[in-house]
């Protein structure tokens, strides 16, 4: 394979509109990417040779739909982060794109710096899953042994704790909104009302924070929380 090929930073587009290719591959390489325009099949051969860094897959190519190819490569273990784009909008469609294993779904029309923008997000949590050990203050997370400790002490938290607690903690000091958190990680990438965050950072302050200390969660009134990157 030629040199742009095996660029660190290759997002393979499948998209059988002309003009919307074009477009979207214009942005995306103003960002400093390789664009390679594929067919659904070359892009399953690219993301199983490791040869896509992201994947943008329109919902509909040519009357076949990409939803099947890409369940197909879960289930092959390939994990290359997939952005499905669609003019099928409704809440039903958005949830068959992700639990086919989509990573996000974005909605046509949209902008095209809304796209880059999810993609851009999507390679920064490549660069994340690269570390091991997550740090605020004497507060540590180790991702490979799964393990919390507060100073010596060590903490134990549910499954979901640890992802909401690493979430805060891959973010110091940022304004994380309850939407953010719904998304990822409840992975719930539509309006819902509950009050499951605050009920699930409830229980983490009390596992976290120690006697006689600021909590290391703090709200933001009116927009979220933010873990104090001070603490």
């Amino acid at each position: 394979m030629n040199q742009a090929e095996t660029h660190p930073q290759t997002i393979v587009l499948v998209e059988d509109e002309d003009a919307m290719a074009a477009e979207i591959k214009g942005e995306l390489e103003s960002k400093g990417y390789f664009v390679r325009i594929a067919s659904i099949a070359q892009a399953a051969d690219a993301a199983r040779v490791g040869d896509a860094a992201v994947m943008v897959m329109d919902r509909i190519v040519f009357g076949e739909d990409s939803l099947k190819t890409l369940e197909v490569l879960r289930k092959e273990g390939v994990k290359v982060p997939v952005l499905v784009i669609s003019a099928l909008s409704s809440v039903d469609e958005k949830v068959k794109g992700l639990k086919a294993g989509g990573d996000d779904y974005l909605t046509k029309p949209f902008a095209m710096v809304e796209l880059s923008a999810r993609v851009e997000a999507m390679l920064r949590r490549l660069d994340d899953v690269r570390t091991t050990k997550l740090h605020v203050g004497d507060l540590e997370m180790d991702l490979i042994e799964k393990t919390v400790h507060r100073g010596d002490a060590r903490i134990d938290l549910l499954p979901r704790e640890f992802r909401l607690l690493e979430y805060f903690l891959r973010h110091p000091g940022r304004v994380i909104t309850r939407a953010m958190l719904l998304q990822e990680v409840w992975q719930y990438h539509f309006s819902l009302e509950t009050n499951v965050v605050d009920v699930h950072i409830s229980n983490l302050r009390k596992k976290i924070d120690t006697k006689g200390s600021p909590s290391l969660i703090v709200n933001i009134r009116g927009a979220g929380f933010m873990l104090n990157a001070n603490a």
